[in-house]
């Protein structure tokens, strides 16, 4: 097996590696599945915070089967954000781009942030959903 990688660079901001090994789409796919499980459980338990979190687990997981797909590995979240946008926007709706950075921001607030957050109900629930759409989206892109 071939570990040797080039870095392939969108901008400035980041690297992705190309990778010359395939790794399994399905994989981070079956991640995303059980981590917008978890976050509905969570949500049911009123654990807004922690739903949000695993919300955003799953769409990062099912954006990082896209790139896998596409023969990349991410260097950072934010890379996963920039190859979307950049390779996927023709194909991919805004609104899940948006969200995908709104909840990788959130995510870092609830991980490293100093104060609580308060979420709504019916916001988390609406991001649940968005995010369980998503997930449909990357599996037809992946499939």
């Amino acid at each position: 097996m071939n570990r040797q990688r080039d870095i392939f660079s969108i901008s400035h901001f980041f690297y992705l590696f190309k990778i010359y090994y395939f790794i399994f789409p399905g994989s981070s796919l079956a991640i995303a599945k059980e981590k917008i499980k978890k976050a509905n459980k969570l949500f049911e338990l009123e654990m807004m915070e922690d739903a949000v979190s695993n919300a955003y687990s799953a769409m990062f997981h099912s954006s990082r089967a896209i790139l896998f797909k596409d023969g990349f590995k991410e260097r950072s979240h934010y890379a996963i954000l920039v190859y979307i946008k950049e390779a996927y926007s023709n194909k991919i709706e805004m609104k899940f781009i948006n969200e995908l950075n709104i909840l990788r921001l959130e995510r870092h607030e609830i991980n490293y942030g100093l104060e609580k957050k308060d979420y709504a109900k019916n916001e988390v629930e609406r991001t649940i959903k968005l995010v369980s759409e998503f997930l449909i989206v990357a599996e037809k892109l992946i499939v």
